[in-house]
């Protein structure tokens, strides 16, 4: 059948508004990042996070996410069965579909899903499938939707943490929490946790002798149980280089586990809240 492709694109005349940048704007060099990153973190800090459960009423959970410049918005969905699957399954499907907003960036994404979004909707469902109890809804999928607002950097990480929090929001039985958390590293050895677009641009270029590590780790942790659920590297980053960034992201995500704890235990308090009120009422 086919689609209307251009159903939510820009006109043909138009005329692209990054054009208007200023030139200072543009990005900053690796000298400048090694001195003052272009949020004013430094190099080691976690990004200021904003997390809040229950934001979509059609959903029956959700989560909505804000590290700084970059946005994410998740929905989860009742249980409903697998669609064209004749045999029984013992365990249930998760169904992830992450997407970028066509307004997300300053390349204007398509209405369909392009090869990138559908390769970090495997990484996303990689994620999450080992810390849900999926015995407990055999022959059943969960949906479970994940949409970027605003991508300025480490999207991955923040669509595993704000889906962990939607799948709990929805009451779906889960062994642990589930955060995701990214670190980038230059050929110059210089560390950025949960890097931005454009330090993750400056990661992945490659050192001009052809020696030393580059890239960046996109990893989901279940802090609790004391496991890694997927990680996902590019560049090239050697074995000792590489077993160092896994230890120090498991610091990380140990501070990213207790934003997310505290976030649930909000939620839920401000439910009992509520309804304490409308029974007094």
């Amino acid at each position: 059948m086919p689609v209307d492709t251009k159903r939510i694109q820009g006109p043909e005349s138009s005329t692209p508004y990054d054009l208007y940048y200023e030139k200072e704007d543009e990005g900053q060099t690796l000298e400048e990042l090694s001195s003052k990153r272009n949020d004013g973190r430094k190099k080691d800090l976690l990004r200021e996070i904003f997390l809040k459960t229950a934001v979509i009423s059609q959903a029956k959970g959700s989560a909505y996410l804000e590290m700084n410049k970059t946005k994410v918005i998740c929905s989860v969905f009742d249980p409903r069965e697998i669609p064209r699957k004749s045999e029984f399954s013992v365990n249930g499907e998760l169904y992830c579909e992450f997407k970028y907003a066509p307004f997300s960036s300053r390349r204007r994404r398509g209405h369909q899903q392009d090869a990138e979004e559908k390769q970090m909707s495997v990484y996303l469902k990689r994620a999450l499938e080992p810390a849900v109890c999926r015995h407990e809804f055999p022959n059943l999928q969960v949906d479970v939707y994940v949409l970027v607002l605003e991508n300025d950097g480490s999207a991955l990480a923040a669509s595993i943490t704000c889906a962990g929090l939607a799948l709990a929001d929805a009451s779906v039985p889960m062994f642990d929490l589930v955060v995701g958390v990214s670190m980038g590293i230059t050929s110059d050895g210089m560390k950025f946790t949960y890097p931005t677009l454009e330090e993750e641009s400056a990661c992945c270029v490659p050192p001009e002798n052809g020696e030393g590590s580059f890239g960046r780790v996109s990893a989901g942790f279940l802090p609790s149980l004391g496991q890694m659920s997927q990680v996902v590297q590019d560049g090239s980053i050697d074995i000792r280089t590489f077993s160092d960034l896994i230890k120090e992201l498991i610091d990380i995500s140990r501070e990213a586990y207790k934003l997310s704890q505290e976030c649930l235990v909000k939620a839920i308090q401000q439910t009992k809240d509520r309804k304490t009120q409308e029974v007094k009422n």
